[in-house]
């Protein structure tokens, strides 16, 4: 875990450099610290976070979506839904935010070295797994087959395409997008992205599994995966709550024993499977 080189309690100002709108609700905003000496810095592993503060209306945790080798920029993407991210939506190039960051625990990409990587994702949850896919390419010699899996609810929510596209190009890496509805020119499947996991030719024994997206989704994933004899322990879920500090002290984000900004956001399914499982959590 890589922590903040300066005080977490104090937002870093930045400056939009771009913004890219994905779909009609998805937005990204591509950062720069205004002191340029904080992006050598600034290092961050793939799965964590940042604390967007907008001045005058408030904070909101955002999964880094940058590559961790490019430290030009900080990319952050975001969908509207609330009243942080709804004035967030609101800015273009030039404005100014702040940064707080970075914090969790990321995804497990050093342990899983030599092994096959299956990264599965659901909605926007495609977001946090950006990062460990540059990551993995970056090293492509250090892992085996890679399995990207996303699902969308609609094809017009499909973001990243062509992203999807040069990765779809890598050694050793195979694709399956699948969309619940979709319009006539949509070229991947139509399903759930649960019904792609018995398109992979599965070595339980040597694979990890990495994602991220609804709870009802990684729950149907996770019974899948341990059915065709995944180990629990090489299961890992990016988990989402309410979280207000960022560095357990606040209490909005606990998780029966866990504060999801500190201990996580990534879990082994084998550290939360008994909270994961009860209503309420």
């Amino acid at each position: 875990m890589i922590s903040p080189p300066y005080d977490p309690y104090l937002p870093l100002e930045a400056i939009i450099v771009e913004r890219t709108q994905e779909s009609a609700t998805i937005f990204s905003l591509h950062l720069r610290f205004l002191d340029p000496k904080l992006h050598n810095q600034f290092l961050f592993y793939p799965g964590q976070f940042n604390m967007l503060y907008l001045y005058g209306v408030g904070e909101v945790a955002i999964s880094i979506v940058s590559d961790p080798e490019r430290k030009e920029t900080l990319t952050h993407t975001i969908r509207a839904i609330g009243r942080v991210t709804k004035a967030l939506q609101k800015l273009q190039p030039g404005d100014r935010i702040g940064i707080r960051g970075p914090f969790g625990r990321g995804w497990p990409l050093e342990q899983a070295q030599g092994k096959n990587i299956i990264v599965l994702t659901g909605g926007l949850g495609c977001a946090p797994s950006v990062s460990i896919i540059h990551y993995i390419l970056a090293r492509r010699e250090n892992y085996g087959h890679l399995s990207i899996l996303q699902g969308v609810k609609h094809s017009d929510d499909f973001i990243f395409r062509k992203q999807y596209e040069i990765w779809q190009q890598s050694p050793n890496t195979i694709i399956h997008i699948a969309a619940d509805q979709a319009g006539p020119k949509w070229p991947w499947a139509i399903g759930y992205i649960t019904d792609m996991i018995d398109k992979i030719n599965l070595t339980p024994e040597n694979t990890v599994v990495m994602m991220c997206g609804p709870e009802m989704m990684m729950n149907t994933a996770v019974k899948i995966l341990t059915k065709k004899g995944i180990s629990e322990h090489d299961i890992y879920l990016s988990m989402e709550r309410n979280m207000e500090c960022g560095i357990g002290q606040c209490g909005h984000c606990q998780y029966g024993g866990f504060f999801i900004c500190k201990d996580g956001p990534i879990f082994a399914y084998s550290e939360i499977k008994e909270l994961f499982n009860e209503t309420g959590f």
